[in-house]
């Protein structure tokens, strides 16, 4: 039972090929791809995933996005997804909750209004350029903030 479950999530996620793979004989994508199957695998009602693409290149962030869709799409499983990249919340997300610097509050949540699918051609359309530009400009003075603190705590 456990081994067809296993199987069923290497399915979703592409890598019935490496099956028997070790560890070290994975690259990033593909230890980030097993993670996600090993959360599905327990069949959870929610999905907490923090900064899930944070140590993959750029290319291999865009091919994680795609297939992180593309297994909501097919599961409809609630996803909360904590990310500092904007492309990244806009892309994957129908709700976003901006948080400000220290204290961590709430400053606004956002509600993402770019139909799905959404692929990297969603990336062209003018709602998502808007959508991202608005959390920007919430996100700017904390920013500035921040770079301005460490700055004067950088400086001899």
């Amino acid at each position: 039972m456990l081994k067809r479950i296993g199987q069923f999530f290497l399915e979703i996620v592409r890598l019935v090929d490496f099956a028997g793979a070790r560890p070290h004989e994975l690259s990033g994508g593909m230890k980030q791809k097993v993670a996600i199957a090993r959360a599905l695998a327990n069949d959870p009602e929610v999905v907490l995933m923090d900064e899930p693409f944070a140590n993959l290149d750029a290319q291999t962030r865009l091919v994680m996005r795609e297939e992180l869709l593309r297994i909501w799409e097919r599961d409809k499983k609630t996803v909360i997804l904590v990310t500092h990249n904007i492309e990244e919340a806009v892309m994957l997300c129908d709700r976003i909750a901006v948080m400000s610097s220290r204290p961590g509050l709430i400053k606004e949540i956002i509600t993402v209004d770019i139909p799905r699918p959404r692929t990297m051609k969603s990336m062209r359309d003018p709602d998502f350029a808007t959508c991202t530009e608005n959390i920007w400009n919430l996100l700017r003075h904390d920013v500035d903030r921040a770079m301005r603190e460490n700055k004067l705590s950088s400086s001899p």
